[in-house]
């Protein structure tokens, strides 16, 4: 009877804390910006400096497709991007946008020969630097490797953070799901790009709460009821639901090669990735790299990120590791404390 007293209480308190929350406090993306290239829908933005004397540093950010990017500036306290400019980066990203219908027919090369090129190319010539820093993202982290591996001349030091290489490490769901063991017997992906065009984010989202859906599903609103009567935590809470739900749908023919390709093939490792005319090759990439993955991730395991030390060319390769999930690496405090010092002063000995 005492828990149930508990529990009423403290559901009528987090209703009152609902009802005092406006759309508007809902901040996601608050690090001041300015929209510097814009091609098509993807904009290339520029943080302002937030330090007098900045190292004069240029950093790419490039993120995945799925999700939004702002997720790496979540809110005050909890932002890569604003760590990094207090340190006296000069710190970019790409914006890529929500894709409708007159895109489903966008490559991996468009993106990557493309946008990523473009993107790279502009913050070249405002810095006037032969060659960039490139932070890349999950499956932005991929691109990026791609894109070194192509255009050598123009990265000075790549640091990809949870970022995917092998894609047929056996733990990971997501893999699986994609069809590492049964290829197109797993997931038709060619049925799906010819039926749908572009794939819905919500057929997105859908997959990867499914990786747990009892942990993303139930137990997440269930633990919300311990911290339902802070406000602080409330807005926490909600400003990660508005970035999970916030999923735009996939360009077709890039969803397509993308899953057969590097999902179901695995050819990033094995040098059979076709960027138009180009093919990648990790080797190629002789650069310094700073591989940073999340311990306890169940998106890209430890093992898919670790092999990129087997085949890549360079002789400057560093591992740092959280002991967080996938989504841990963006939020987590302490993570945010520890990340953005651990990637400055990696960049500061090799600038």
């Amino acid at each position: 009877m005492h828990d149930f007293t508990e529990l009423t209480q403290k559901l009528f308190k987090g209703v009152e804390s609902f009802s005092r929350l406006r759309e508007e406090d809902i901040q996601i993306g608050v690090t001041p910006k300015e929209e510097v290239y814009r091609e098509d829908k993807v904009v290339l933005y520029r943080f302002t400096p937030k330090v007098e004397h900045s190292l004069n540093i240029p950093i790419l950010i490039v993120y995945a497709l799925v999700n939004r990017p702002y997720i790496v500036d979540l809110q005050e306290g909890r932002s890569l991007v604003a760590n990094l400019l207090n340190l006296g980066m000069d710190v970019y990203i790409t914006d890529w946008g929500y894709p409708s219908r007159s895109d489903r027919f966008l490559t991996l090369e468009d993106y990557i020969n493309g946008y990523i090129n473009n993107c790279v190319d502009v913050v070249r010539d405002r810095h006037n630097l032969e060659q960039i820093n490139l932070l890349g993202i999950c499956q932005g982290g991929a691109f990026s490797l791609c894109y070194s591996s192509i255009y050598p001349e123009k990265v000075k030091n790549l640091i990809t953070m949870v970022t995917p290489v092998d894609f047929h490490i056996q733990e990971g769901l997501l893999n699986v799901w994609g069809g590492s063991t049964l290829g197109s017997q797993a997931l038709d992906v060619d049925l799906m790009v010819d039926t749908l065009g572009n794939i819905p984010g919500d057929f997105m989202n859908l997959e990867f709460l499914l990786l747990k859906p009892f942990q993303l599903g139930i137990q997440k609103y269930i633990d919300l009821l311990d911290t339902i009567e802070s406000e602080d935590k409330l807005l926490n809470f909600l400003r990660m639901e508005k970035w999970i739900f916030d999923s735009p749908d996939q360009a077709g023919e890039a969803y397509r090669q993308f899953m057969k390709d590097f999902y179901q093939g695995n050819k990033l490792i094995k040098g059979e990735v076709e960027i138009g005319e180009k093919r990648v090759n990790l080797e190629n990439i002789r650069i310094p790299i700073l591989n940073i993955y999340a311990e306890q991730d169940h998106l890209v395991p430890p093992a898919s990120s670790l092999a990129l030390e087997k085949y890549i060319g360079s002789e400057d390769y560093t591992v740092r590791s959280f002991p967080v999930g996938h989504i841990g690496m963006y939020v987590s405090s302490k993570v945010q404390r520890n990340l953005p010092p651990t990637i400055v002063d990696w960049l500061k000995v090799r600038t």
